[in-house]
């Protein structure tokens, strides 16, 4: 990062410069979104048909086309998928589609939910789990293999328990555990035993009496689920259990299957989640031979994503790991043996985008040239040749095609509106292919957006900002703000993207606020991934702390500017963002003014194992930290404005937390307001957002601009 961006925002604030022309501001509806005018919708650009064809989304058309990289020719397409045989469940049995849209019964259970059918890569079986039992079905006949009988309500063969499904397998399995091998021979899968685990109840409030919605939810320092993983042979009832004892304190990863189906990695980490380890495991004897060990003083990431990609060489694998301090990739042998880092230096690598096995290349997507924007990039496997293929300073999402030669990027900055280009695989800009900026723009007054930098407190860090100051800014006028933060580790939100003219982090219509003269900011902290691990470790067993002292130095830096109103600054967020507005409203009540705190962890010790214990180990072990990290500790520094919502029914982070908070606030006869959202989960049920947007409204116009909402958001 450079500090000329901060200079430019404090010293006079330059690029406030006059038109020589007259411009007009957005009205309601054209800042809404609802009329266009700043900027005009593009066709998505949503990957490739083949190594010739990108995929074009017409938006008016609702139609998607294939488009000739060289000739322009386009044509409808049809997805793959449409033209292959699928499995879907209907009334709670599996059937198999085909192209035609043909379908063909496969499982009779009416009374009993299938879950999860996963066709075998050669399509002739099926797998699924019913009543945590693992299955497969033939697809030629229609004969059922039950693998497992042990199924209860604690006792999970191939379906996720929860703490699982929520940090470690990721939501996107849907609860599936299970993973076919690439000759369609063998099934991969784990048991789960949450017999220790702890229940958590969850009242639903519908009908008479309510109901109560119990799931097994580990709290930090409580028990986890005693976990195996097991494989079986398609045709073979025998299940093989890999040699690992359940009894241990440990986590076990995604497991990756050779190209062979000859073993599989599985990965294993301790409770305390400092040391990581790969296990090449033989499926047809359970016996693991290990290939890969490391260990790092705070934690380490056991990533759903990316952390192994096998080349199809079988001989080596690409790992992705922050054991530097920075994530960065790295060539290992199948056997574990260390090549050569392919990355390196104080910046991160995002994701692989391709790679060329046969030049020994890899193409990926990093922040390297600043941390709050994307690019891409292409490398030797020897680490040599690096070379940027994206250009200017903008973030880029990338798209490559499947041979690599060819990649469109979707750019845009803070102060340039989303464009397409087609480029190939040296850089070469080949086509421009979209621009999202009307030809009015020029037109128009809208609320101007600055990225820069603000130094922390202790000089270590350059902290990133954007701020989207109001139309016809005056420094001589005073504007209350609106800092928009989420604040958990690795997890910032600054990115040096174009923010649309009707859509924002601050509540929506972000031009709609620019007009009424509200300051709107985004703002991360040294623990938020601008830094790498050697940032974020910044966090280990100390949740709450450096996010605020880095927010406050952020909300000292506005209140000391002649042109912000000292007691009209506003903070909120979601999940870890409403856990940092409330802290911001206690602990750090003295800088900020008012809040909306969105489904707020309050205490460290309500929250799930696996998350929590990753940086702040278990309350028993860190007790000190706990306390200092609970909003509850300082709620007898609670002042200002604190507006709390929840979901009922958020299976997540629980009401409890909030209902904590309000017990305390309450025995201290404070005021804040609340909102509990029946029937909503972790986000709000479609029924309750429209409220849930008026309520932000009015709570901006009432507090911060003290006057009447306008009738148009009636």
């Amino acid at each position: 990062m450079t500090n000329k961006w901060t200079q430019l925002a404090v010293v006079g604030l330059l690029f406030f410069g006059t038109q020589s022309f007259a411009q007009k501001k957005l009205s309601f509806d054209e800042a809404w979104g609802r009329s266009q005018t700043v900027t005009q919708p593009i066709n998505g650009y949503v990957g490739w048909a083949d190594n010739d064809h990108y995929l074009e989304y017409n938006r008016q058309e609702n139609s998607t086309y294939k488009v000739h990289v060289k000739t322009g020719h386009r044509e409808i397409y049809v997805p793959a998928e449409n033209k292959s045989t699928r499995v879907i469940i209907k009334k709670n049995d599996i059937f198999l589609q085909s192209a035609d849209g043909q379908e063909r019964q496969l499982t009779n259970s009416p009374d009993v939910e299938e879950q999860n059918p996963t066709l075998s890569p050669d399509g002739k079986y099926v797998a699924f789990t019913r009543k945590s039992n693992l299955y497969s079905v033939s697809v030629d006949n229609g004969s059922e293999t039950q693998y497992t009988t042990d199924g209860t309500d604690v006792i999970y063969n191939g379906w996720s328990s929860w703490v699982y499904y929520e940090e470690i397998l990721g939501r996107r399995t849907n609860y599936k555990a299970f993973w076919w091998s690439p000759d369609s021979k063998q099934i991969a899968f784990m048991r789960f035993d949450d017999t220790k685990v702890p229940m958590f109840p969850i009242y639903v409030s519908k009908g008479q009496n309510g109901y109560l919605e119990e799931t097994r939810y580990p709290k930090a320092g409580q028990s986890n689920p005693e976990v195996k993983v097991g494989f079986v042979k398609v045709g073979d009832t025998n299940v093989v259990w890999g040699d690992f004892n359940e009894k241990d304190d440990q986590y076990f990863g995604e497991p990756y299957w050779s190209f062979d189906s000859k073993s599989i990695m599985v990965q294993w980490m301790n409770r305390d989640q400092t040391n990581l380890k790969f296990y090449s495991v033989n499926p047809l004897s359970g016996t693991k031979k290990e290939i890969y060990n490391e260990e790092q003083p705070t934690w380490i990431n056991l990533d759903h994503d990316e952390r192994i990609t096998y080349l199809a060489d079988n001989k080596h694998y690409i790992l992705k790991s922050d054991k530097s301090g920075w994530a960065h990739y790295y060539l290992y042998t199948l056997d574990g043996k260390l090549l050569n880092p392919i990355t390196a230096g104080d910046w991160q690598v995002s994701s692989l985008q391709f790679i060329d096995e046969k030049s020994k290349v890899i193409y990926f997507t990093a922040r390297k040239e600043n941390s709050a924007t994307v690019d891409l990039y292409r490398v030797d496997y020897s680490g040599k040749n690096l070379k940027r293929l994206t250009f200017g300073d903008y973030t880029h999402q990338v798209s490559v095609s499947p041979d690599g030669k060819y990649f469109i990027s979707t750019y845009s900055n803070v102060s340039t509106p989303t464009k397409v280009v087609l480029a190939d695989n040296k850089g070469k800009v080949i086509k421009e292919l979209a621009d999202s900026k009307s030809s009015d723009f020029v037109n128009y007054k809208i609320g101007k957006t600055s990225y820069f930098t603000i130094k922390s407190d202790d000089g270590k860090f350059d902290l990133p900002v954007i701020i989207t100051y109001p139309v016809d800014f005056d420094e001589n006028k005073e504007y209350p703000v609106i800092m928009s933060i989420y604040g958990g580790p690795d997890a910032g939100s600054v990115r040096n993207t174009w923010k649309n003219t009707s859509n924002s982090p601050y509540g929506g219509l972000s031009q709609h606020w620019a007009n009424e003269g509200i300051i709107q900011i985004e703002c991360d902290h040294r623990a938020s991934g601008h830094f790498g691990k050697q940032g974020v470790a910044w966090m280990h067993r100390n949740l709450g702390n450096w996010e605020l002292v880095d927010y406050i130095t952020v909300a000292k830096w506005l209140k000391a500017k002649p042109w912000v109103k000292k007691d009209k600054l506003l903070i909120t967020g979601h999940s870890y963002g409403g856990y940092m507005t409330c802290l911001a409203l206690t602990k750090g009540a003295d800088y900020f003014d008012y809040g909306i705190a969105g489904a707020p962890v309050t205490s460290w010790d309500l929250y799930d194992t696996h998350y929590t214990e990753r940086w702040m180990d278990t309350p028993q072990d860190n007790a000190e930290g706990y306390k200092n990290g609970s909003v509850l500790t300082y709620v007898d520094k609670y002042k200002g404005g604190l507006r709390i919502l929840h979901g009922d029914m958020d299976d997540n982070v629980h009401m409890q937390n909030t209902i904590q908070l309000v017990d305390a606030l309450t025995d201290r006869n404070v005021p804040f307001e609340l909102m509990i959202y029946p029937g909503s989960r972790h986000g709000w049920s479609r029924s309750k957002v429209k409220y849930d947007f008026k309520e932000r409204v009015r709570f901006y116009y009432q507090y911060l601009l003290e006057k009447p909402v306008p009738a148009e958001f009636n």
